[in-house]
């Protein structure tokens, strides 16, 4: 027989799940096949990372709007995704009231069994641009990396330099008239320095880039990690905007998120040397 919900699903998981800003029907679903079980399966497993493996801590949750739509724009970087991982647990886990941030996927992990089936049942959406303008519409928080795989598979020697952003996210943003918070992830270079990539391991999955760290498992160290929320950015405009104007956006936050960046690497460091931690001005 196989076990209830409630004896896989962490307290505090059941706890914070009907205060989530989801509209699950009487069956635990939401418009978007979002699972209610499944979700709080998952979130009972980024629970013992976020809390206890990368002991995470978040400054500037008070920039995370409580209700409509905000795209969350950072940095990405560690070899795999933990980053975004973790952005989805400290908005479970220490926004009160929790809310729901989907990510965009990217097209080589939605071609994997099982996992690409997982993500949607988890609110982890094929990266289309229709779907991320109707979640932003339905005033949900959207999350992008505009680095993309390029910023995550980025080399250890590379670690925390910025790769280039593309300029979709800011069309979207500008179209759906939605603020943009950005963040820094800190710590993901550390937990796993990717010194070089196995591409042959790469064709054989189907990924961009298979990271190889100095341990050769793929996987990331227990180190803890901090997350800096920056206060949301509003920009003009409709979407149709000229590249040249929709570009010098792009670089206004990503200035934004370099200096977070570099703040956050001081805190980090603060946090390691166990100085008293203040929370940096964004």
């Amino acid at each position: 027989m196989w076990p209830r919900f409630e004896q896989v699903t962490s307290r505090d998981v059941l706890e914070r799940l009907p205060f989530l800003d989801l509209p699950f029907d009487r069956y635990g679903m939401d418009p978007y096949g979002i699972s209610r079980h499944h979700l709080g399966l998952f979130m009972t497993l980024l629970e013992g990372f976020y809390k206890h493996y990368f002991r995470v801590r978040c400054f500037g949750l008070e920039h995370i709007p409580k209700t409509g739509a905000g795209m969350l724009v950072g940095n990405h970087s560690g070899g795999i995704p933990a980053d975004g991982g973790m952005i989805v647990a400290s908005l479970f886990f220490s926004l009160n009231p929790p809310r729901a941030v989907h990510g965009m996927v990217e097209k080589f992990a939605q071609e994997w069994p099982f996992v690409s089936q997982w993500f949607n049942r988890v609110g982890q959406l094929p990266g289309l641009p229709e779907h991320a303008i109707r979640l932003l519409h339905d005033g949900r928080l959207l999350m992008v990396f505009p680095e993309g795989a390029r910023g995550l598979g980025k080399l250890y020697k590379d670690r925390y330099h910025l790769s280039h952003f593309g300029t979709g996210f800011m069309r979207i943003a500008l179209q759906t008239g939605t603020p943009v918070v950005p963040f820094a992830f800190i710590g993901g270079e550390e937990a796993m320095p990717t010194i070089f990539h196995a591409k042959r391991l790469a064709r054989i999955v189907g990924a961009p880039y298979w990271p190889v760290p100095p341990y050769l498992l793929p996987f990331p160290l227990p180190l803890s990690c901090e997350i800096h929320y920056g206060k949301p950015m509003h920009f003009p405009g409709n979407g149709n905007e000229p590249d040249e104007v929709v570009e010098g956006y792009v670089e206004q936050v990503k200035s934004v998120i370099n200096l977070l960046v570099t703040r956050g690497r001081a805190v980090h460091e603060q946090r390691r040397s166990g100085a008293n931690l203040s929370e940096p001005t964004p």
